[in-house]
């Protein structure tokens, strides 16, 4: 007879979070922070033989599993035979966003992603993988109501959650209003705004709000924006997932900013 903690199914070790993912193992390898421990799928050795071998030289204790515990423990996700286990995310402190805009060099503008209320962890890894992509600064999300950085967004972002600033503010609202006082400008992202994001100066010290799935930016939020802007939609859709908008903005502020430069 199975004992129940067979029955409950593998357990990741204690203080540890799960990698999961080929691209994922690989970045954490590529910055030279080993995970404590590496599960791999039993016979998939041959395919993931390098990456194996850069993972034990730098003193990871790898382990093979059959394919089920893996299936079980990343609850189906497509883990792609390893499994790694990491001292977890944490995201910076609010603090810490004052001391680096002060620091800030007048040559290079910060551009900064703000999300408000994005709770799906797939969207927020996606949003994370495309701050990356276009070489956003950081970004900034509220204490409540927003998505954790767990396995799910370390898996969807690609390496990009080890990498982009995440700043944990307690009063997203009042962040804004010190940003404004800091000198950057906040444009909002709302479907019915009269201006075009494509119309919107985002060569300077800008950051870019995007609302949560469906509601969109929360009331005071849109009240301390400077701007409002919409992606102009010519079909049917009404609206796109937030990701997507994501980086569509992101990079319509990346072809700007290499215009002006």
């Amino acid at each position: 007879m199975k004992s129940a903690s067979s029955r409950r199914g593998p357990k990741t070790p204690d203080g540890l979070d799960q990698v999961y993912g080929v691209h994922a193992l690989q970045s954490l390898l590529d910055r030279g922070e080993a995970p404590r421990e590496l599960w791999v799928q039993q016979g998939a050795g041959s395919r993931l033989k390098e990456l194996i071998a850069h993972a034990q030289a730098q003193g990871a204790k790898v382990k093979e599993q059959p394919r089920d515990l893996l299936d079980q423990l990343t609850q189906g996700a497509a883990h792609q035979g390893v499994v790694a286990f990491c001292p977890p995310l944490t995201p910076e402190g609010e603090e810490s966003l004052w001391l680096k805009l002060r620091a800030w060099p007048s040559s290079t503008p910060p551009l900064l992603l703000i999300l408000d209320g994005v709770t799906d962890v797939h969207n927020f890894g996606a949003c994370l993988r495309s701050a990356d992509a276009a070489g956003a600064h950081g970004v900034i999300v509220a204490k409540d109501k927003a998505a954790p950085l767990n396995a799910t967004v370390r898996k969807v972002a690609c390496g990009a959650a080890e990498v982009v600033p995440v700043y944990q503010v307690t009063n997203l609202a009042r962040t804004l209003a010190k940003l404004k006082d800091a000198g950057v400008w906040i444009t909002g992202t709302a479907g019915e705004a009269q201006s075009s994001v494509f119309d919107i100066d985002m060569t300077g010290p800008t950051a870019l709000v995007m609302g949560a799935e469906g509601k969109g930016m929360r009331r005071l939020t849109r009240e301390a924006c400077d701007n409002l802007a919409k992606l102009p939609m010519a079909g049917e859709v009404s609206s796109l997932n937030v990701s997507v908008a994501t980086g569509i903005c992101l990079f319509e502020a990346v072809r700007q900013r290499q215009l002006a430069s």
